[in-house]
């Protein structure tokens, strides 16, 4: 238990050092700032904006900004779906795969889309290479920098004053791909091909078995380029159904590493980013502070749970429970790797989470549930987490009679209209969705397991589904016409309702003067709001789902003893 703890110590302060300079770089990016890549991006930058006939320099207002965001990932959605019904015909297709049926590229579509990644089928299986590098890759990297590009027009939002505009979308997407995604994946798909990951267009490999001497395929494909922004971004989406489990995604200890660390490195470095574009660092702080501490408790659970609540059997030698685990990790990468992406919106395994213990697996299950805040997704994390401080701040405001301020903006009935979307969209899609599954008369037949662990296996895949994430508990059936066009339609509705709200809460925000700082305005940096904050988080959270828990893992534990 000493060496996981050490390596989750290790981990932390690795993801911590390297945060801060990226969040600054990031910062001086989105600000205009000359950074070491501007002489060589500046002329690809500028012929983009010629091609798509944007004048890098005009502001748009709130619903100028969401129109585009939306009209942008709508021809992406369209693209995605028709490139998969087309595949059959199209080249770079070695393995000869067929084409999608409608309901699952439909699904798959606005799973990539809405930067969720969910997967209803098995990638090497269902998808051809060129579906895989033209359509899931490409939506990879734009899906992650639309999340950014609203995190930045909230930002302007609190910084501008009196003004009707909070930036251009097209700019802002245009600078967060060239200059941070593709450089920072570009690098680290090299080292993953170090590592002995597959980047290649070769067609799949027979090969005889030494032990059995069976026929065995190997697929390929270019799949490190895939992984490396799947992680950086948030996405999550494997190019092999096992996910970061096969080794030719996720090859030696190091490449689990850098692909672990990268699954929180761009939402860490936004907390710093927030922090430098209020002038205000203390308040990036704070926030930064507070998603480590849920991550660091979150990641405590899962672990001890995971380590010493595992079924014993006689005979049997093992450092915790490793079933549904790769011996080269064990629990503790496992537990590390299935709390960062459940806290962060990526959704990546290299366990088989259905296979945790009972509050091994919840605890991946609450972090998605409490809003994909914990860090969260490139963006879209922190932007969720505002909308909580918001609320907090409310609250506060609230108990002492007087009306709540942050950044020297005051929070009003509009604003905290769009917080309230931001934050219980996803609860509630989650939650119909899970009743709507539990109600079809076919629900015994996708699930793997009955009772307690049956319902946990559904709600965590709402869960997933819901908040943006896409992991699966690996026990559920996916690929039913019911779950591809329910859960396709809730990823986007999750995805774009507070995207917009976020959107609307910057233009408001934008338009109101700078209040003075008093002494009763209340102190978002200190310990105090700190520990408010989580107390909202939590609170919300277990209001919640605290029902559905208890008839889900909290019933799976008690009755597994």
């Amino acid at each position: 238990m000493s060496m996981i703890v050490l390596q989750d110590i290790i981990y932390i302060l690795l993801l911590i050092g390297l945060s801060i300079p990226l969040g600054i770089y990031i910062y001086k990016v989105m600000s205009g700032e000359k950074v070491f890549l501007t002489r060589i991006f500046a002329p690809v930058e500028n012929g983009i904006y010629k091609i798509m006939g944007v004048k890098s320099n005009e502001e748009m207002g709130a619903k100028k900004y969401a129109l585009s965001a939306l009209a942008f990932s709508g021809v992406g959605l369209f693209f995605v779906w028709l490139l998969q019904l087309l595949q059959g015909i199209l080249p770079f297709n070695p393995a000869r795969i067929q084409s999608a049926s409608w309901h699952l590229a439909f699904n798959t579509a606005a799973s990539f889309v809405s930067n969720t990644n969910w997967q209803a089928y098995s990638g090497e299986n269902g998808l051809s290479c060129l579906t895989q590098f033209l359509g899931l890759t490409v939506q990879n990297f734009v899906s992650a920098a639309t999340g950014i590009a609203v995190l930045f027009a909230l930002i302007r939002g609190f910084v501008f004053r009196k003004k009707t505009t909070i930036g251009n979308f097209w700019t802002d997407l245009t600078k967060i791909t060239l200059y941070v995604l593709i450089p920072i994946s570009f690098v680290l798909a090299l080292v993953l091909v170090s590592q002995g990951v597959v980047q290649t267009f070769s067609p799949y490999k027979e090969v005889t078995m030494l032990e059995s001497g069976a026929a065995q395929t190997i697929p390929l494909g270019p799949a490190a380029s895939q992984i490396a922004i799947k992680q950086l971004g948030t996405n999550g989406g494997g190019f092999f159904g096992a996910n970061s489990a096969f080794p030719l995604e996720n090859a030696t200890p190091l490449s689990n590493l850098l692909e672990c660390l990268s699954l929180l490195l761009i939402p860490c470095a936004l907390c710093v980013s927030f922090g430098k574009a209020v002038k205000d660092s203390k308040q990036g702080k704070s926030i930064y502070i507070t998603m480590m501490i849920l991550f660091v408790v979150a990641l405590g659970i899962t672990t001890i749970s995971e380590q010493y609540t595992g079924p014993a059997f006689d005979g049997v030698v093992a450092s915790g429970s490793m079933e549904g685990k790769e011996v080269i990790h064990g629990v503790g990468a496992s537990s590390l790797w299935a709390t960062a992406t459940t806290a962060a919106s990526n959704g990546s395994v290299n366990s088989m989470h259905d296979s945790f213990t009972p509050l091994g697996g919840m605890i991946p299950m609450f972090l998605m549930q409490l809003g994909e805040i914990v860090f969260g997704g490139v963006g879209s994390g922190l932007y969720g987490m505002l909308a909580f401080v918001l609320l907090t701040v409310f609250i506060a405001g609230l108990m002492v009679g007087r009306t709540p301020e942050y950044l020297g903006k005051k929070v009003e009935p509009y604003d905290m209209k769009m917080v309230c979307l931001i934050i219980l969209t996803p609860l509630m899609f989650t939650l119909l969705g899970t009743a709507a599954a539990v109600s079809m008369p076919d629900i015994t037949s996708w699930l793997t397991n009955s009772g307690a662990h049956g319902f946990s296996e559904i709600l965590y895949a709402f869960s997933s589904m819901g908040n943006n994430n896409g992991s699966a508990f690996a026990g559920f059936t996916a690929n039913t016409v019911f779950t591809n066009v329910v859960g396709g339609i809730i990823m986007l509705l999750v995805r774009f309702i507070p995207m917009v709200a976020a959107i609307s809460l910057a233009g408001n925000m934008a338009k109101k003067k700078s209040v003075a700082v008093s002494e009763g305005t209340l102190s978002t940096t200190n310990t105090m709001f700190v520990g408010l904050l989580i107390g909202v988080i939590l609170i919300v959270g277990a209001l919640s789902f605290l029902p559905a828990l208890a008839l889900g893992p909290i019933a799976d534990y008690f009755t597994m003893r």
